[in-house]
């Protein structure tokens, strides 16, 4: 079906051939990081697009950990649109205390071991639905769990989650051109330029 399978092509460029559903879930994603970047409320909105795509997309590359991640994304998106339309003067922008930024070190460290482990063997676990072995699945995981944290530090407007968001690009940008989904690689690469414009914009802002 048409927007929803890996080889039904856009266009080509440079040989690359860019799927309908790639396409989209790129665009919509950039959309959504340039307003989180602005803290405007829209990141939301279209972030939901983002995700609905990806899901789709990860699921047809074995990126299992990246899959699940979408649904996570889903739930914080309405958390983080509500925060936001509800509680704006509640919601400026703010630090992480110490405390809090070692609990989620913590956290991601432990969340990153044991997805690995689960994601490693859900060929096994879950045959019948995932036929092919996860590709890479501890960096995948990691990004799962980096962007766990990120958007949860995102839908509470707190600035480290930038910090975080600078290192899942960072990451991004290797597994998905290993990967060859090379459009969306070429995409977290803009990810990784608008993650450091958001993170001196919201210092800035934090500082007024």
């Amino acid at each position: 079906m048409i927007f929803f399978e890996i080889n039904d092509i856009a266009f080509e460029i440079i040989g690359y051939q860019i799927s309908y559903i790639e396409l989209i879930g790129t665009l919509f994603g950039l959309l959504s990081v340039y307003f989180a970047s602005r803290a405007n409320i829209l990141t939301w909105a279209t972030g939901i697009i983002n995700e609905v795509f990806l899901f789709i997309l990860f699921f047809q590359i074995q990126l299992y950990a990246d899959m699940f991640l979408q649904v996570y994304f889903f739930v914080v998106t309405l958390y983080g649109w509500y925060n936001w339309k509800q509680k704006p003067k509640q919601n400026s922008i703010t630090t992480t205390e110490s405390k809090t930024k070692i609990w989620f070190a913590s956290a991601i460290i432990v969340g990153t071991l044991i997805a690995g482990f689960l994601f490693s063997n859900i060929h096994l676990y879950l045959p019948y639905y995932f036929k092919t072995k996860a590709a890479f699945p501890f960096a995948d995981s990691f990004v799962m769990v980096l962007s766990i944290a990120a958007t949860v530090l995102l839908a509470q407007k707190k600035l480290e989650t930038w910090y975080l968001w600078i290192v899942v690009d960072i990451i991004c940008v290797f597994l998905f051109f290993k990967k060859g989904i090379v459009f969306l690689a070429l995409e977290y690469l803009v990810f990784l330029g608008l993650a450091t414009y958001g993170l001196l914009n919201w210092k800035k802002q934090l500082n007024n």
